[in-house]
């Protein structure tokens, strides 16, 4: 088992631990499938973290896709060279996204628009602070969450020609809805999904818009974009990797990076077993049994949750005592980061004492 951790008795719980070799090997892995560096545009919501953003620099990966203005901004402190902000500024969001361009001349900033209002909006900021937006047209393929349909992009790309302050760069996909197990069925949907951006870029170049650039996809498509040539690809998932993408996306060769530490601290009775992993500690978006999944007790039933404890249930005659540790594997890693402050370090089966940072947890790192 690559997570065994012979100090782990210094480490107070519950606790979020990271394993910086896996996590290389996993940015590797990822790199190994694009092909190419310039293809590739890691979305940093998993992490939030610079030691994973330089860990990628590294590599020669300088394009990122990010969900928040602090996200943003973290990139900016890295002084990475492209940054999609994947969201549609709004509001005080857009003044925010100004001051970001500013502060942060070295990094190239650019934003998602799915209609004419935020368009209209943003130019006339830029105008006011002298700024031109580069924006992606984000466009709904079937996730039904963001975007504008295709078969309307070509009305909003001619309006955001109209306007003096906004550059349009290209078109944004992400495909989430697109989940089968099986990779064969699940490219299928991916290739019919894609077809309607396919028809769109034609539409568009016959209108004069030529040169755009697509980015697509999260991690169960990643496998399939990584093909197109003509596509950049931004998963987020694969730099920690969870239990719940490792079921979806066998094919994948990504490693769980990134493990929650918790301990029993009582017995309640001769079968329950109450653990510090409340779900101020894991995500608790899924039901309760898809929380977490503890790698050195499987066996252990789900029982109950709240905000500082979970409690479970034991076979009669079981041996767990107060104070065990239990290592838990997210379903969901992502959200999971965002409840900690920070990750404990593993490397060579010890805790080294240092910690990642999770900056970009917070809503506002300066601006």
């Amino acid at each position: 088992m690559p997570y065994n951790i012979i100090n782990i008795n210094e480490l107070d719980s519950p606790a979020l631990v990271v394993f910086p070799d896996l996590v290389k090997r996993n940015i590797k892995t990822a790199l190994e499938m694009v092909g190419e560096v310039s293809r590739f545009r890691p979305h940093i919501k998993t992490h939030k973290t610079i030691e994973v953003i330089q860990l990628c620099q590294e590599l020669g990966i300088q394009k990122y896709k990010c969900a928040t203005i602090a996200e943003a901004e973290l990139l900016g402190i890295c002084k990475a060279q492209d940054v999609l902000l994947a969201y549609q500024p709004i509001g005080k969001k857009t003044e925010r996204l100004a001051n970001l361009i500013e502060k942060y001349p070295q990094t190239k900033y650019s934003c998602l628009i799915d209609n004419e209002a935020v368009a209209n909006d943003l130019s006339k900021i830029g105008k006011k602070k002298g700024l031109i937006f580069e924006v992606f047209i984000d466009l709904n393929t079937g996730m039904n969450r963001t975007g504008i349909v295709p078969e309307k992009a070509v009305d909003l790309s001619e309006a955001i020609q109209s306007l003096s302050n906004l550059k349009l760069l290209g078109l944004h996909c992400y495909d989430g809805n697109i989940r089968e197990r099986d990779l064969s069925e699940r490219k299928k949907s991916c290739d019919q999904s894609f077809l309607q951006i396919e028809n769109l870029e034609t539409e568009l170049a016959e209108k004069g818009f030529s040169k755009l650039k697509i980015i697509i996809g999260g991690s169960p498509t990643y496998p399939i974009h990584a093909k197109r040539q003509k596509v950049e690809c931004s998963p987020g998932t694969f730099v920690f990797w969870d239990k719940g993408y490792r079921e979806i996306c066998p094919e994948q060769d990504f490693t769980p990076a990134a493990l929650l530490i918790t301990r029993i601290i009582s017995l309640p009775n001769s079968t329950k077993i109450c653990t510090d992993l409340g779900h101020k500690s894991v995500a608790a978006e899924n039901e309760l049994a898809r929380r977490v999944h503890f790698i050195n007790a499987p066996e252990l039933k789900f029982i109950g949750q709240s905000e500082e404890h979970l409690v479970l249930e034991a076979p009669e005659g079981h041996s767990y005592k107060v104070g065990d540790v239990l290592l838990g594997m997210p379903i969901h890693i992502c959200p999971t980061v965002a409840l900690h402050e920070r990750m404990y370090v593993v490397e060579n089966e010890q805790l080294t004492g240092s910690e990642w940072k999770v900056l970009a947890r917070d809503r506002v790192i300066n601006i």
